[in-house]
């Protein structure tokens, strides 16, 4: 049986990408590729849900990646995660930006990048089981379904 190999084990391997150390990305890196892991996961799950005009399947995403949502999401993980989870999220959290959301508060966008920083951390790492326990924990606690 051939063995699995992730995405990211993937892409290492055909564009050979030389191993990192995660810790030493800025957090706004970090966030930068989270944001979009983030957006992939949602999408997957909403385009696995059902077949649908375009705008439509955009319109219930947006629901779940916009920054108060976020916000609203890792504030209600903050006691599911590790102290190196934490850690990174309050980088992330900090760290000065030099755009800000249109439709948030600045509270709320700095939460959600700490949030994008952690998914990006943990997709770093190759740990997308993790990232898809989290976010199912993080709908949970918010009563939303995807």
């Amino acid at each position: 049986m051939e063995e699995s190999v992730s995405l990211l084990g993937q892409l290492k391997q055909s564009f050979a990408l030389k191993e990192v150390d995660i810790r030493t990305y800025s957090p706004l890196t970090l966030a930068y590729i989270g944001d979009c892991v983030f957006d992939l996961l949602i999408r997957t799950v909403v385009v696995e849900r059902g077949n649908e005009p375009a705008n439509k399947l955009h319109r219930k995403t947006v629901t779940y990646v916009k920054a108060e949502t976020q916000a609203a999401m890792i504030v209600a993980l903050l006691d599911e995660l590790s102290p190196e989870e934490l850690a990174v999220y309050k980088r992330g959290r900090n760290a000065k930006s030099y755009t800000s959301a249109k439709n948030a508060s600045i509270g709320d966008y700095r939460k959600a990048t700490g949030l994008e920083a952690l998914v990006g951390y943990l997709y770093l790492q190759d740990n997308v089981p993790r990232i898809i326990e989290l976010l199912q924990k993080g709908l949970h606690k918010l009563n939303m379904t995807l």
